[in-house]
């Protein structure tokens, strides 16, 4: 089960914003308030807000491919990107999405490992994320992993104030 993984630059620019909001949709929509939802995705995944975080050399963006097709993406953030905690020598793991049709077959087992290669490779003491409190499944998919919840933060869906775990990975 061979898995690239090419950083995205401006050039992929449309084809990022595209799959951000698809595989975000695919995931959340059915689980929010419609208006609340829309706004966030109008904001979070608007081609403003995608090119701005693509330039940041703080951020990296990574496709994931499979038998040269994009199957998803990865997004890590360092230093004064990161959302919300700011750690030293840690890698934030904001965004990791498989395409609903490519799930189910051990992809994300295939990511976070890359993830991890990346993180120690840049010396990093720890990899950090937040994920939504009602994503029973993913939650257990870290846990499962050795990420251990360390506290929580507020997530805004538009006028919804959610709550995520804050998970670490300790390398």
């Amino acid at each position: 089960m061979q898995l690239q993984f090419k950083k995205c630059d401006l050039g992929d620019l449309h084809k990022l914003r595209e799959l951000s909001e698809e595989t975000f949709i695919d995931a959340f929509e059915k689980h929010n308030n419609p208006e609340d939802f829309k706004a966030y995705v109008d904001t979070a995944f608007s081609l403003n807000a995608i090119k701005s975080q693509l330039i940041n050399p703080s951020t990296a963006f990574y496709f994931v491919i499979k038998d040269e097709e994009i199957i998803g993406y990865f997004k890590v953030n360092e230093q004064d990107a990161q959302s919300d905690l700011h750690l030293e020598n840690t890698l934030e793991l904001e965004r990791v999405y498989v395409v609903k049709q490519a799930q189910g077959n051990g992809y994300g087992t295939i990511i976070l490992n890359e993830i991890i290669d990346k993180a120690k490779s840049q010396k990093m003491k720890a990899i950090w994320l937040g994920v939504w409190e009602h994503n029973t499944d993913a939650i257990r998919f870290y846990e499962r992993y050795g990420f251990k919840k360390f506290g929580s933060h507020p997530y805004w869906l538009g006028n919804d104030k959610q709550t995520d775990f804050v998970m670490r990975y300790d390398l």
